[in-house]
This record gives structure tokens, sequence and C-alpha cells, in this order.
């Protein structure tokens, strides 16, 4: 059973004369005796938790545009990782809730940082050397020695875009869409030189001096000599390179500032004496022609579009804060927040764009479908997860066993399903029982690359299953394939019986022989479990254990009466023989 029979109804793109253009009011559903409605205001789920406080202090505080925005950011200093997807993704989980319990529409704002800085060359791009000109430098103290260029004036070390922030920001649209996610992109090259953040820009400038302030106790003591909250954007002459280049200067103080003008009269500074070095100079702060530090550049954006809410990593937490505080220096209270956990690399490192560790969402999508990687992202936000290429099997049957529950559950209970959230209140039918992780383990008895051979298998315990007609096993049949030839295969180690546990396998075997035709898989998982508690194992895991290292070559594996009951009781108690007989079933 999928979702209720409901209607969606929604306010069009563009097409809203109240609100202005983009705003939309997300599908709402309505389904019979309102039971969805009736349900949401008591949900655990943490989406609806989260939407219920945004909700009580926009009610305190509507929104003056009419609509509520969301807006997630995005640092195009490397390619979209994982993370970049995961906070897209629970921030339209968040909306989306949102939408069920307020009449208020919305809109969500995917934001690319691209008119920072390149702070380090990725490790995971082609033409490094090309563009490492164009970085920032500094000595060992941290003190920025070389000016870099801002990101969408760095030229593109792909070859197929304007700049390296246009590749990047492409690459960004390109895998949201994939997953269907409704945003509007935002650039804020686009913002700054377009006027869109002037006001707030000028009314920055009137204050500096407060936000210096609140920002220079938090750096040390060369830096707070030479620190102001903008960054004059300047066309210099580069030596190195031959030729003009746009630099964001960071040592560049404000001797004088003119809001009603528009400029101010900067001074630049030696990064470790303090002292000045060549000529003051005017400069226009509008219009692009300066940035501000990153944490005022924040808070000036959140006040400038109205963002009302916006999520950020456990490594963020005092910037959030400090970015609060200057958002009400700039005259407005910073938006509701959600502090999640990071994702951690197979060494439990913080993964990171720029040094391109942990996954990205190609390598993911190779070994999984996509429900399997938003089901990864909605499950415990607020733990730190190890993210790497072992934990998307049990992503993937986790998700599928979600999905199975709904066929049971009524609209209470399914609003606290993962499920639920993943596709914005309808999940789809509930597939055949069939596992990632049994299809994995098939794969690896039968030593397969080839999908005819696994579908032989499903179609003989599933009749009138085909590719055709089961999309979804099909997809999970192909990446449980690729998974096998990337990290099975090439890690398999079969090992021989002790005496104890060859005795125990061929109890197995007799067992197995002695079954009905056609019994099912827990009729078989129940023998299995029998046979190991006749033997002097030291639990079932054990038990368990053995058969997988034995018959499977691998610490882990399956289910094993599903496992058996897809791939054949004559198979599984020949496959048993051929070990007790000591071949060797890896080749």
């Amino acid at each position: 059973m999928g979702a209720p029979d409901c209607d969606r109804i929604a306010v069009p793109i563009n097409r809203d004369p109240l609100y202005g253009p983009g705003s939309v009011a997300l599908p709402t559903i309505r389904c019979a005796m309102h039971e969805v409605r009736e349900f949401v205001h008591d949900s655990r789920a943490w989406p609806f938790v989260e939407a219920r406080a945004l909700l009580e202090r926009l009610r305190a505080s509507a929104p003056n545009k009419g609509y509520g925005l969301f807006e997630t950011g995005y640092g195009p200093s490397g390619l979209p990782h994982i993370g970049t997807f995961a906070e897209v993704a629970r921030t339209s989980m968040v909306r989306h809730a949102f939408s069920l319990i307020s009449e208020m529409p919305t809109r969500l704002f995917a934001f690319s940082d691209d008119m920072d800085g390149l702070r380090k060359i990725p490790d995971n791009i082609p033409n490094a050397k090309g563009i490492a000109p164009y970085a920032e430098e500094k000595d060992q103290d941290g003190l920025v020695t070389r000016n870099a260029t801002p990101l969408t004036s760095v030229p593109d070390p792909f070859g197929e875009y304007e700049s390296f922030a246009h590749h990047n920001n492409a690459r960004l649209r390109q895998f949201l869409d994939a997953f269907g996610f409704e945003y509007e992109f935002k650039s804020a090259t686009e913002c700054y030189r377009s006027g869109v953040f002037d006001d707030v820009l000028l009314r920055a400038l009137d204050r500096h001096e407060a936000i210096t302030d609140v920002v220079a106790p938090t750096l040390g003591p060369e830096r707070r000599r030479t620190y102001t909250p903008f960054f004059p954007v300047v066309r210099r002459p580069d030596p190195r390179l031959g030729i003009e280049r746009l630099q964001v200067l960071h040592h560049a103080v404000i001797r004088e500032a003119d809001p009603s003008a528009g400029t101010a009269v900067f001074q630049e500074l030696d990064p470790r004496t303090g002292e000045p070095v060549a000529e003051p100079f005017e400069h226009s702060v509008t219009g692009g022609n300066c940035k501000l530090q990153w944490r005022v550049d924040w808070a000036m954006r959140w006040v400038a579009l109205g963002v009302d809410y916006e999520m950020s990593g456990k490594d963020l937490i005092d910037s959030v804060r400090l970015s609060g505080r200057i958002c009400r220096i700039l005259g407005a209270p910073p938006p509701a927040g959600f502090t999640y956990e990071l994702f951690l690399d197979e060494n439990g490192e913080k993964i990171s764009k720029s040094r391109g560790n942990g996954l990205t969402i190609d390598e993911w999508l190779r070994y999984g479908p996509p429900e399997s990687l938003s089901y990864f992202m909605y499950h415990k936000p607020k733990a730190a997860k190890r993210l790497y290429f072992d934990v998307i099997p049990r992503s993937v049957d986790e998700y599928l066993a979600a999905l199975a529950r709904t066929a049971d559950e009524d609209e209470r209970r399914r609003l606290d399903n993962p499920v639920w959230h993943i596709h914005a209140g309808r999940p789809p039918d509930p597939q055949d029982g069939i596992t990632y992780n049994v299809l994995l383990n098939l794969a690896t008895v039968c030593h397969t690359e080839d999908k005819a051979v696994l579908w032989q298998f499903v179609a003989r315990t599933r009749p009138g299953l085909a590719p055709e007609n089961a999309p979804v096993i099909d997809t999970l049949v192909d990446r449980a394939i690729n998974y096998y030839r990337d990290f099975v295969k090439p890690s398999q180690s079969y090992r021989a019986p002790t005496e104890t546990e060859a005795r125990a396998l061929d109890d197995l075997a007799r067992v197995l022989e002695g079954l009905p035709a056609g019994a099912d898989a827990e009729a078989i998982q129940t023998e299995v479990y029998e046979v190991g508690k006749r033997h002097p194992f030291a639990d079932l895991r054990a038990w368990f254990r053995v058969l997988y290292e034995i018959l499977l070559g691998q610490p882990q594996g399956p289910r094993m009466g599903s496992f058996i009951a897809l791939y054949g009781i004559a198979e599984t108690v020949t496959l048993i023989r051929r070990a007790l007989a000591g071949e060797d079933l890896g080749s």
C-alpha cells in the first residue's frame, strides 16, 4: 500500500502576484478526513519538529515579504559532494513538513558563495597547476601573503565553462535537478554585481566599526591589526601570470567611510607589521567592487534576502552565533537554524570539497539507488556518521525495510517513517521482499557480473517478475553487481571448515535436503537456526559467521533463509558439499 489517495494543490512558480516571482506554496496533501493534517502537529519526526518551531517563530514576527525563505549554502571551491546534497535534502524535508502545517508559501534558495577567493587547490581536479596562480597563499603563521581571485574569475580547469565557479555551479544544479529538488539558484557574484545586496552593504559600511568590534576578539593579534569587514575587489597586474588579475584584498582597512556616497578609503597594510604599504585609495563598496568577510557576508545575506531558515554543520556553531550578532547589528533577527553533525570519511576525518575525500554523488549512485542516499541523509542528522562505500548496502536495505513497513502503518505512524519524508508524503508501493544484500551475496556465490544470471534466480522464486515490469529490482541487481565487482570480488577470502564446523555444515546440508519443495525463507531460516543450536558454537552469531566465511568468502552476509530461498535449496546443498570436499569456492 502506498500513500493515501490525495490531491496536491500548489501555487505555480513565478505566477503569484502577491508573493512575487519564484514564490511557491509547496504541494499540500489533502486526504480523506484530513488524515495527514490531523496528525502533523503531533509527529515526532524531526522535520515536523523543525517545521513547528519555525512556524511559531514566524507567527511571532511574520515576514513582510509574504513567504518563508529557506536557504542552503554552497562553496564552489570544489566539486559538490554528498554533504552539499544532504543540506538541500534535509532542508527540503523541513520545507515540505512546513507546507503541511501552514498555508504560508515558501521558497528555497540554493546559494553559491562564488565570489569567495580561491583559497586552496582541490585534490580531485585536472590542470591543478594551471589555476594555482589564482589561489590564495599563506605563510607559516596562516597570514595571507598572496590575494586570491574570486572563484567566478578563476579559469575552469575542466575547460568547459566560463570559470571554475561556473563549472561547479553547473554541477550543483545538475545533481539537484536529477533528484527533483524544487529550488532557486542564487549566485553571490550576481547578487553583489546586480545591486541586490547594495542597501545592506551601505548599512554595513555605516556600522563597520560595531561589526569589527564583534569579530576582532575572535582573531589573532596580527590579523586583528589588518582586519576590516570589507574586502576590496580590484584588478591589478600579476607578474607571475603576466596579466591583470582580479584580486580580493585581505589586508586593506577602512580609514574613512562615506555611506551616502557608497565609498570608503582603504589603506593596505603589511600583514606582519601592520605598517601601511602604497597609498590609500577610494573604492566603491557596492556593485561587486567589494565583498564581505565570510561571517559578515553570511549575516548580510540573511538580512538582504530575508532568510528565515538555514541549516549548518556542527563545525560552524561559533560562526552561526557570531553571524547572528552581526545580523542584529544590521537590523534584523538571524534565521532559525538546525545544527547537524558532520560526515566522516573512512579514516574518521571530516569530508571536504577541497580535499575530495568522502564520496561523490556519482559514486553513491553507482552502488545504490537515489532513495537510499536520501534515507541515509534523513536518519539521525544530529549524529556523526561515517560516510564511505561500505555504508551503502545497509542504507539500501534499511530504506527498503522502511518502505515495506508503510503497508501496515496508519497515517499517524506513517508520518514518522523516513520514507514519508524522502518521498514528500507520497512513498511508492513497497517492493517485493528481495534485499540488496541478498542480491549482492547471490552475485558473490555465483561469481557473476551478468545481470541475466541473477535475474534467472529472481524469476525462479518470483514468477512473473522481469526487468521490464520490476524496474526497482532491476536497479538493485545492477547496483549490486557494481558493488560486487568493485569491492567484494577483490577482497573475497574463503577458508576451510574446522572439524566441528564441517559436522555442522554436513548437518545443515542434510536438513536442507529434507525440506519440502517450495519451503519459504522463514521455514529455511528456522532450520538454519536449529542446526546452529545443535552444535557447540559460542552463539548463533558465530554459526552465521562460519556460513559467511566458508560459503561466501566474507565476514558478513545476508539473512540465510532469504538467501537460500533465492539461490535455491539444491544449489546451496551443492555449495556446502563442495566446501566440505575442499574445493576452491573462489574459482
